[in-house]
């Protein structure tokens, strides 16, 4: 198939998904949109002598079968997606990405191949086909790179790296919370990890701790990991860094900040709900993402990932 390449331009995204190092026996025709590689200073050159075609923006729509956007393409590109496209990339077809699959994906029936690292899934028509061709925690190091670089950009912001006298308490044992423990353990030792079933200890003690560290996601459904009426218990003052971005929902009333302004205050207390904090880290990340992309998806034929749901559609 033509797998057409566009630079995201969701705010501030600087990851490059396809570096020309890992371009080597692919099932498909690769396109580039000109200048894909700016920000890792990869001329066009580099891509087309691994055998690249480099179009603009608009060529890549038009000309290709499926299209390749890091993050969830954004409504300036909504005229330019033809019916029946692959999109392929970090949709949160669930999450953020709702209203790309109600006003596109829906009434141009594209097939969209969401990233995610623990469920890669197929969405077709408002049904959910994970895939079996792509393995979980496939890209765990991108969520290991969002716990590290966004608890240091979220020091940096507050003016203060941490010494033995304030404690932090980090919740999750997943990959983003791993990754934050990798940082801000290199400041201080007064570190403690709390895994959900740990978590009322934890709760016992929010006023001792100076800073706290969330990496657990929930549902909407579920009830936060700290309330509102928790959040009155902690120490004015306190730094909580939501680290797993999940705004509202585990840190109850949370909202999202920006890179402009990373941290609010409220009734006394602080918060960070960056999202897209590998961005900090787009040199390291590029490098991982491009070779496990190439590895699991862009070298096989992308009819591939479309055939696999083909039997269970049509049921």
């Amino acid at each position: 198939m033509k797998l057409g390449f566009i630079k995201s331009n969701f705010p501030n995204e600087r990851r490059i998904p396809l570096l020309p190092e890992h371009i080597k026996q692919f099932e498909n025709t690769i396109y580039i949109e000109n200048n894909f590689g700016d920000s890792l200073d990869i001329p066009d050159t580099d891509y087309q002598k691994v055998g690249c075609i480099i179009l603009s923006r608009s060529e890549i729509f038009a000309q290709c079968d499926c299209i390749f956007s890091l993050k969830v393409i954004q409504p300036s590109d909504y005229d330019l997606i033809r019916p029946n496209q692959v999109i392929i990339g970090w949709t949160h077809p669930i999450g953020s990405g709702q209203a790309f699959m109600q006003s596109q994906a829906l009434p141009k029936n594209l097939y969209v191949l969401d990233l995610d690292n623990q469920k890669p899934t197929m969405y077709y028509q408002g049904k959910a086909y994970p895939s079996q061709l792509i393995p979980t925690n496939f890209i765990y190091q991108n969520s290991f790179y969002a716990g590290y670089a966004g608890v240091l950009h979220a020091l940096l912001n507050f003016g203060l790296l941490p010494d033995e006298t304030c404690k932090v308490a980090i919740l999750g044992s997943g990959n983003t919370s791993q990754g934050a423990f990798h940082a801000i353990s290199k400041l201080t030792s007064s570190v403690r990890l709390f895994y959900r079933k740990t978590l009322p200890q934890f709760k016992e003690q929010l006023a001792d701790y100076s800073i706290i560290i969330n990496g657990i996601e929930i549902e909407s459904s579920d009830q936060p990991i700290i309330s509102l009426e928790e959040q009155a218990q902690l120490s004015p003052g306190t730094l909580l860094i939501d680290i797993a971005a999940d705004a509202g929902n585990a840190i109850e009333g949370n909202r999202f900040t920006t890179v402009e302004e990373a941290i609010y205050q409220e009734n006394r207390l602080y918060y960070y709900t960056l999202p897209n904090t590998p961005i900090f880290a787009y040199r390291n990340v590029s490098k991982i993402l491009s070779e496990q992309f190439s590895k699991y998806l862009f070298k096989k034929d992308i009819a591939t990932f479309i055939a696999e749901i083909s039997p269970k559609k049509d049921n």
